[in-house]
């Protein structure tokens, strides 16, 4: 096992090397922040080293404007605004290096970053089809968030904790067939398959269950529940999405564009564009 991952983990740094060299990212654009100059108005973000697939990923992205002219397209009052849904096909067309891109960026979740207010995390699809729970390598998310109360944080941990437990018993290889399966009709979605796919659901939860008592809970954080608690944020997202960044400058921007009015799949009746991104010095503290 320890074999096994001291081989990935290298083949993860040389993929790292080899697209940092492609794409032009240096070790100097570590310690830049990154400016999205909106139509709404200007937000700075601030990546993290401790994350750095996601930060090298979103880093090229910016340095070869596939941001640049793209809108928000879905945003949701007292929660998040997401960007990415259309890339720039030009700026794709031009780097022809971006063709070789991975469609996902393998998840990265540590216990120093959670979805607080202004945090920035990868969007992915759900486990049914994204059982490694791989964020997108274009699509991103701010959080603008709420706050709680121990109540609804209690409420909170026992959602992550059965996400946690089913996703453990998907990628388990005693479940595969069993999963494979359900995957398959679920994905054709024929009116004949409905009874097999509500039976195979049916047993994926009753194996969940069991793990969820037999586990180890996840429980926030003293630190993290007091922050969700005073600043707000997105609590139920936490160890199932890549947070990767935070927002740094701009909060009032973000709180603009959430508020916006949407239609259709939460998207913007007006809209709202990111014009273009750079990377910036940072400002001292």
């Amino acid at each position: 096992m320890k074999i096994n991952l001291l081989a990935i983990t290298l083949l993860l740094l040389l993929a790292g090397c080899h697209s940092m060299t492609k794409s032009k990212i240096s070790k100097k654009d570590f310690k830049k922040d990154i400016e999205l100059v909106t139509t709404e108005g200007t937000i700075v973000l601030r990546l993290y080293d401790d994350t750095p697939l996601s930060r090298n990923n979103f880093l090229r992205l910016v340095k070869t404007g596939m941001y640049d002219s793209i809108q928000f397209h879905r945003v949701i009052e007292k929660f998040m605004i997401q960007a990415g849904e259309r890339v720039n096909e030009a700026a794709f067309k031009k780097n022809k290096d971006l063709h070789e891109f991975n469609d996902l960026i393998p998840a990265e979740f540590t216990t120093s970053y959670f979805h607080k207010r202004g945090a920035l995390g990868a969007a992915r699809e759900g486990d049914d089809v994204n059982p490694k729970q791989q964020g997108s390598f274009i699509q991103f998310y701010i959080v603008q968030g709420r706050t709680y109360t121990d109540s609804t944080l209690n409420l909170a941990e026992k959602r992550i904790n059965k996400s946690i437990a089913y996703n453990h018993v998907i990628n388990d290889p005693a479940n595969e067939t069993t999963f494979n399966n359900y995957q398959e009709l679920a994905k054709k979605r024929k009116p004949s398959d409905e009874e097999a796919i509500r039976q195979l659901k049916s047993e994926l939860d009753s194996l969940a269950e069991i793990q969820l008592k037999n586990m180890s809970l996840f429980s926030y954080p003293e630190a993290h529940r007091e922050t969700y608690k005073t600043v707000g944020g997105a609590a139920h997202l936490d160890q199932n999405y890549t947070v990767f960044g935070e927002v740094v400058s701009g909060m009032d921007i973000v709180d603009k564009i959430a508020a916006a009015e949407t239609g259709n799949r939460d998207k913007p009746v007006k809209d709202i564009l990111i014009l273009s991104t750079s990377l910036i010095d940072r400002k001292a503290p």
